[in-house]
C-alpha cells in the first residue's frame, strides 16, 4: 500500500533529528498528570513520539489510498450551492472528511479533554503538507483546525464545550470569516455590524467574501461591536453555527483549489455569541490566528510543489529524446535539481518555525496556568518576548518562501513536461492553479516581506542567526560552508546600515531583497545542520549555499545602489493608466 509519509525521505529525515521528545515533554506537560489522562493518551516521551509516529503513518495512508485518487474528480466537478443559500460538498470529498473524522485526525491539536490528540503544532505542520500533497485543496478544510484552537485558546469554557468536542469528532468544519468587498488587507475597515438585541442577545448583519469553506457549521466571525470606533480596536471576534440567518450568496468561480468552496455570505440578524473580550477581535485574536493560518498555508505550498516535483521527476526519467531520458540533458538536470533543493530548504523553514511556534505556545500556557516562582516567572516572561519575535519574523518568512517555492516548481514541472504538462491529462496544470492561491490569502507575499523584514532589519535576524555561526563543524568542508554563510552576512549587515538611514519607506521597497538575503542565510545554516547528522544532505547543503551566496552579495548591492527610481519616477517607468475594456 501507498503511504505519503513513508515514501519522503525527507519529512523522515527531519522527524528523526528534531528533537521530538523534547516537544512531547513541553506538550505534554511533563507528563504529570498521568492519573487524570484518557487511556489512549502515551504515558512518556517515548510513547508520545511513537504515537506521532503512528498518526502521520495514518495520515500518509488515507493521503495515498483515499485522498489523492479522488483528488482529479473533485477538481473537475466542485461542489454545489443549493437555492436555500447552503452548499453540498461534491460526494467525493465529503469521504474524504469521512474517513479523516473516523480516524480521529480532526482534533489533531485539541486537549485530551475534548477527545483532541494533543498534537505539537509541528505534527500538524507535517499532516498538512501530506494532505496537501495529495490535495491541496482539501487542506483548506483539513487545515481550519486553527478555528477550534482559537476557540480552545480564548472562549470561555462554555463554549469550548460547546464546539470542541464536535470538532474532534469530525461532526463540524469550521471557516474564519474575515474578509470584506472593501476589507482584504486592510481588516481595520470591516463593516459587518455586531449589536445586541433587547435580550442580551449579539446578532451579526452584513456581507463577507472570499470565505473558505464559508459554508462549514461553525463560524468565527470578525465584526464591528463598537460603531463609535472605526479602528481595529473597534473590532471583536464572534462565533456561531450555520442556521437561516446566514446564507452563502455565491459560490467564486477560481481558478484553482476546486474543492474547497470560496463563499459570500449574507449575515441577516445572525445570533453569534461572543469570543473572549470585546475589542481584541482583530488586535489580539485574529492576529493569534492568521500565525498559525500562515503556517498552515506554507505546509499547504510544500505538499503542492512536492506532488509537482514528483511528477517532473517520474517524467523526466521516462521521457526519452535525443536517445536518452530529458533528466539527463544538462537544462532539465538543473531545473529538477533546484526544484528539489527549493523543497529542501522551504521545508526545513517551516517545521523549525513550527517548533519554535510550538516553544511559544507551550510557553505561555505555563505562564497562565501553572503556579511559578517569581524566578521562573521572569525567565518565562523574558522567554516569552524573545520567542514572539522570533516567531513575528520566522512565521512570515515561512508562508513567504513556501508559496513563491510552490508557484515556481509548479510552473516548472509544466515546463519538464513540455506540451503534455500544458494538458489535463496530467495533473501538472491543476498544480499550478492549486499553487497560485498560495501567494495571495492569509496575507500576500508583499504582506509577509513587510512583516519579515522589521525582524530583519531589527537584530532579530541577527540574534537567530548567531549560535548557527558560532558553531563548529568536524566535516572540514561543512565548516568551509559555515564560513561562507558568515562571510556573507557581512553584505547584509552593510544593506540594514544603508537602509536605516535612508526614509521607512526605503525599507518597503527593497523588502524582498533584504529578506530573501535572510531566508538564504537562514536556509543555509538550517541545510549544514541536517548534513552533520546526514551524509546525503551535504550535496544539497553545498549546492543551496554555493548558489545563494552571489545572490546575496548582489541582491546588497542593489540595496546599496540607494534605486528609488519606482518611486520618485513611478509615472516615466511605469507608463500611462492603460484604458481598458
Amino acid at each position: 500500500m501507498a503511504n505519503f509519509f513513508f515514501d519522503n525521505e525527507d519529512i523522515q529525515l527531519l522527524f528523526e533529528q528534531i528533537d521530538m521528545k523534547e516537544l512531547a515533554l513541553i506538550q505534554e506537560d511533563q507528563f504529570d498528570d498521568l492519573d487524570s489522562r484518557p487511556d489512549y493518551a502515551p504515558r512518556d516521551a517515548d510513547e508520545a513520539v511513537e504515537n506521532y509516529r503512528r498518526i502521520l503513518e495514518i495520515v500518509g495512508e488515507i493521503s495515498a489510498d483515499v485522498i489523492a485518487p479522488h483528488a482529479e474528480a473533485i477538481d473537475a466537478e466542485g461542489n454545489t450551492l443549493n437555492e436555500d443559500g447552503t452548499v453540498t460538498y461534491h460526494p467525493l470529498l465529503r469521504e474524504n472528511l469521512k474517513r479523516l473524522g473516523q480516524a480521529d485526525l480532526m482534533g489533531f491539536t485539541l486537549p485530551y479533554r475534548f477527545g483532541g490528540l494533543n498534537c505539537p503544532s509541528l505534527m500538524y505542520t507535517i499532516a498538512t503538507e501530506i494532505v496537501s500533497r495529495a490535495d491541496g485543496s482539501l487542506q483548506n478544510i483539513f487545515g481550519l483546525q486553527g478555528i477550534a484552537e482559537t476557540i480552545n485558546a480564548f472562549a470561555n469554557e462554555e463554549i469550548r464545550g460547546d464546539y470542541l468536542p464536535r470538532f474532534a469528532r469530525g461532526e463540524v468544519t469550521g471557516a474564519m470569516v474575515l474578509t470584506e468587498p472593501d476589507a482584504g488587507s486592510d481588516l481595520q475597515a470591516i463593516r459587518l455590524r455586531a449589536e445586541q438585541d433587547d435580550q442580551g442577545v449579539w446578532r451579526l448583519n452584513g456581507v463577507k467574501r472570499f470565505i473558505t469553506n464559508g459554508c462549514g457549521e461553525v463560524l468565527l466571525t470578525l465584526a464591528r461591536s463598537e460603531p463609535g470606533v472605526s479602528d481595529g480596536r473597534g473590532l471583536s471576534l464572534f462565533v456561531s453555527e450555520r442556521t437561516e440567518h446566514i446564507k452563502v450568496r455565491h459560490l467564486e468561480n477560481k481558478l484553482g483549489i476546486h474543492g474547497s468552496p470560496t463563499c459570500e455570505l449574507v449575515y441577516s440578524n445572525a445570533p453569534a455569541r461572543l469570543v473572549g473580550e470585546r475589542q481584541r477581535g482583530l488586535i489580539t485574536y485574529v492576529l493569534a490566528l492568521m500565525n498559525g493560518a500562515r503556517i498552515s498555508i506554507a505546509a499547504q505550498a510544500l505538499g503542492i510543489a512536492e506532488a509537482a516535483y514528483r511528477l517532473a521527476r517520474s517524467y523526466a526519467n521516462k521521457r526519452q529524446q535525443f536517445g536518452v531520458p530529458i533528466e539527463r540533458l544538462p537544462a532539465v538536470a538543473e531545473m529538477l535539481t533546484d526544484m528539489s533543493l527549493e523543497i529542501q530548504a522551504a521545508r526545513a523553514l517551516a517545521y523549525e518555525t513550527s517548533r519554535i511556534c510550538d516553544h511559544e505556545n507551550n510557553n505561555l500556557r505555563v505562564l497562565e496556568y501553572k503556579e511559578l516562582d517569581k524566578e521562573e516567572q521572569k525567565r518565562r516572561k523574558k522567554l516569552s518576548r524573545e520567542l514572539k519575535r522570533l516567531n513575528s519574523m520566522l512565521t512570515p518568512l515561512s508562508k513567504y518562501v513556501g508559496s513563491e517555492m510552490c508557484c515556481r516548481v509548479a510552473d516548472t514541472t509544466i515546463q519538464v513536461l513540455g506540451g503534455s504538462g500544458y494538458m489535463k491529462d496530467y495533473p501538472a496544470e491543476r498544480y499550478l492553479r492549486d499553487a497560485r492561491i498560495t501567494t495571495i490569502y492569509e496575507g500576500t507575499s508583499q504582506l509577509q516581506i513587510l512583516a519579515a523584514s522589521r525582524g530583519v532589519s531589527a537584530g532579530v535576524f541577527e540574534h537567530y542567526v548567531q549560535p548557527f555561526e558560532q558553531s563548529t563543524y568536524d566535516d572540514p568542508d561543512l565548516q568551509t560552508l559555515k564560513q561562507e554563510l558568515v562571510e556573507n552576512r557581512q553584505h547584509i549587515d552593510r544593506a540594514i546600515a544603508f537602509i536605516k538611514k535612508r526614509s521607512p519607506s526605503y525599507l518597503d521597497l527593497c523588502g524582498r531583497r533584504l529578506v530573501d538575503c535572510a531566508v538564504y542565510q537562514i536556509c543555509g545554516h538550517l541545510l549544514l545542520r541536517q548534513a552533520e547528522r546526514h551524509a546525503p544532505k551535504k550535496p544539497v547543503a553545498t549546492r543551496y549555499i554555493r548558489q545563494m551566496m552571489p545572490v546575496v552579495r548582489m541582491k546588497c548591492e542593489q540595496i546599496c545602489s540607494g534605486d528609488t527610481s519606482p518611486l520618485d519616477q513611478f509615472q516615466a517607468l511605469a507608463g500611462k493608466v492603460p484604458v481598458t475594456g
